[in-house]
C-alpha cells in the first residue's frame, strides 16, 4: 500500500462520496460508508487495532500515548463526504507537476480554466505540483486532503516511536458539507478533550473564529384560482417568493461581501400558484448581527405579503452553529499550540476567521474546543478546485510537530 499523502489522496478523491441533504437518512449517502471502510482498514493495517466505522458512518480510532507525562487527549478530525454543490461522480485527478506559473486549462473542459487573476495563491505555488480535476468534477480536497493528512501523520507517528505524544482520537465524519456532520457522533467513545478540523485552505492559516449561522424557511400559502376567473382573486405564491428575493439588500450578500461583514443569502426556492417555500441562510461573526438580519428579513416579507391579504406566511428560523471563538477564547492553548507547530514546520503561522463553519464549530459547543487548521485547498465546492502536494506534506508535518507540542508542554 503506498502511504505517501499524495498516494492516499489520490486513492480517496476517486470515491464518490457526496452527501444529500434531501436525504433523511445518517449518513445521508450510503457510498460514503465506502470510504468509511477503506479508512478503517488502512488505520487496522497501520496498527491502530480500535479502528471501527459505526452504524452512522462515524470512523473512529485511537493512536496510543507512548509518554509517562499526563497529556490532555487531542483529536484530529476531517470529513468525508463532498459538496453537493457539483458533480463528486468518476473523478478523475491530473497532477501538473513543477507548476511554472500561468493558467491551468482542464482538460476534460476546456472552458474550465483555473485563471492566476481570479486564484491569486496560485502565484505562491511555482515549482509545486499541483493537483486538479479535468474539469468535469469537484476534486474533493474538501476534505479528503485533510483526511489523506491525517492518515498519513498517523502512520508517522506510529513507525516513529522515538516522537512523544500522548494519546490521539482520530475521527472522520460524514455530512459535514450538508450540516450534520456531528450529529450522531459519541464524544463519550471519542474520549478527547481538545480538537483540530483538518478543513481549512491556504497552508499556515488556523481558524479559531467561525460565522454564526441560522437557516431561515418562508412558506408562503397563496390564493389559487382558474386563471380564466382570475381577476381580484388569484394571489400566485410565486410571484411573493419573488417579490421578497427581490427586495433582498444586495450589499449583503455573499457576492458583495468579504472580510467579517455577513450575509442573507437565498438557497432555494420551490412552489406553485398555491403554495411557495423560500430557503436562504443567514451569516454572521456574531449573535446580534444574525438578529438584526432576521429581523430585516421578516420585515421584507410583512411588507411583500400587504399586498397579497388573502395569503398567509410562515417565517422559521433554524439555528445551525454558532462562531467557536467564544469557546475557544477560554482555551487559548489549543490555538496557541497550533500557532507553535506550523512556525515548526516552517511555515509563518496566520491566524483568521472562517466565512463559513467546520464540524469543528459545533464540536466546540458540544464540549470539544476545536479550531480549524489548512488542509491546504482552494476554490471548493467547483471544478476548479486545486491542492498541492507540498502544502499537503506541510500539513502533515504541523499534525505532527502540534502531537511533540502537546507533550512538551504537558
Amino acid at each position: 500500500m503506498a502511504d505517501t499523502v499524495v498516494d492516499r489522496f489520490l486513492r480517496y478523491v476517486v470515491i464518490d462520496t457526496q452527501s444529500d441533504a434531501a436525504s433523511s437518512a445518517q449518513p445521508s449517502t450510503e457510498k460514503q460508508k465506502n470510504l468509511g471502510r477503506l479508512l478503517v482498514q488502512e488505520l487496522l493495517d497501520i496498527g491502530l487495532s480500535d479502528a471501527h466505522l459505526d452504524e452512522h458512518g462515524y470512523v473512529y480510532a485511537t493512536i496510543p500515548s507512548n509518554t509517562d507525562k499526563p497529556v490532555p487527549v487531542i483529536c484530529f478530525c476531517s470529513h468525508m463526504d463532498t459538496a453537493p454543490d457539483f458533480t463528486g461522480t468518476n473523478v478523475k485527478p491530473q497532477i501538473v507537476r513543477e507548476y511554472a506559473g500561468g493558467d491551468i486549462r482542464l482538460s476534460g473542459d476546456t472552458e474550465q480554466v483555473i485563471r492566476v487573476s481570479e486564484h491569486t495563491a496560485l502565484k505562491d505555488q511555482i515549482g509545486s505540483d499541483i493537483i486538479t480535476t479535468d474539469g468535469t468534477t469537484l476534486l474533493g480536497a474538501d476534505d479528503k486532503a485533510g483526511l489523506a493528512e491525517i492518515m498519513t501523520a498517523a502512520q508517522f507517528l506510529v513507525d516513529n516511536p522515538d516522537i512523544r505524544h500522548g494519546t490521539i482520537k482520530i475521527l472522520f465524519t460524514p455530512d459535514e458539507e450538508i450540516g450534520r456532520g456531528v450529529d450522531k457522533v459519541d464524544l463519550a467513545k471519542l474520549g478527547a478533550e481538545f480538537g483540530y478540523t483538518m478543513d481549512g485552505a491556504t497552508a499556515g492559516h488556523i481558524e479559531d473564529e467561525t460565522f454564526s449561522a441560522d437557516g431561515v424557511e418562508i412558506t408562503i400559502q397563496g390564493v389559487a384560482m382558474h386563471p380564466g376567473f382570475a381577476k381580484d382573486k388569484m394571489e400566485n405564491a410565486i410571484k411573493a417568493a419573488g417579490a421578497i428575493i427581490d427586495r433582498l439588500p444586495r450589499d449583503a450578500a455573499p457576492e458583495t461581501t468579504d472580510g467579517r461583514q455577513g450575509f442573507l443569502h437565498p438557497t432555494g426556492v420551490t412552489g406553485s400558484m398555491e403554495k411557495a417555500v423560500l430557503s436562504l441562510i443567514i451569516r454572521d461573526f456574531d449573535d446580534a448581527g444574525l438578529e438584526q438580519k432576521e429581523a430585516l428579513l421578516e420585515e421584507i416579507v410583512r411588507n411583500v405579503m400587504e399586498a397579497y391579504p388573502g395569503s398567509s406566511y410562515r417565517f422559521e428560523v433554524k439555528q445551525q452553529y454558532r462562531n467557536m471563538k467564544a469557546v475557544l477564547k477560554n482555551h487559548p492553548e489549543v490555538a496557541d499550540n497550533a500557532v507553535e507547530a506550523i512556525r515548526r514546520a516552517g511555515l509563518t503561522p496566520v491566524r483568521g476567521s472562517i466565512r463559513g463553519g467546520t464540524d469543528g464549530s459545533r464540536l466546540s459547543f458540544m464540549g470539544l474546543p476545536c479550531p480549524n487548521i489548512f488542509a491546504g485547498g482552494h476554490a471548493f465546492h467547483s471544478p476548479l478546485e486545486w491542492v498541492s502536494r507540498q502544502d499537503m506534506e506541510k500539513a502533515v508535518q504541523t499534525i505532527v510537530e502540534l502531537a511533540k507540542v502537546w507533550e512538551e508542554r504537558a
